[in-house]
């Protein structure tokens, strides 16, 4: 499937991109999400405006401030919790990040500590 096609996401909406694509970006999102918060994770997709985001939510200890703006980079495993946490090469992210930007999107992180994290897919709208 190439970049320029459909793919329908959840019933709520369809997004361009490449369902493979989509989907290494949302098992990296899902394997980091149960390493580090654990179940329940919570996975919701939403229309807004003329894109999908997909949104998944742990309830783990949560990114701090300064770091959040790290998590994306290069080898980054930001913060004692994660860096004691199993395995890694602190490449999963930003290859997420590179991928979601080819089909032209953008990632973000939003996260309180001590609350959790939700990471935010957005994704143009077919």
């Amino acid at each position: 499937m190439g970049v320029d096609e459909e793919v329908a996401v959840e019933g709520q909406g369809q997004a361009i991109g490449s369902a493979d694509r989509i989907q290494q970006v949302l098992l990296n999102l899902l394997d980091n999400a149960l390493k580090y918060g654990g179940p329940p994770i919570d996975v919701r997709v939403e229309p807004v405006g003329k894109e999908t985001r997909i949104l998944v939510s742990d309830r783990g200890p949560g990114i701090p401030f300064a770091e959040q703006r790290l998590v994306f980079e290069r080898f980054d495993r930001s913060g004692p919790a994660l860096t004691r946490s199993p395995g890694g090469t602190g490449l999963g992210l930003y290859i997420s990040r590179e991928l979601v930007r080819r089909m032209g999107g953008q990632i973000s992180v939003r996260s309180q500590p001590g609350t959790g994290a939700t990471f935010v897919i957005g994704l143009p709208r077919a």
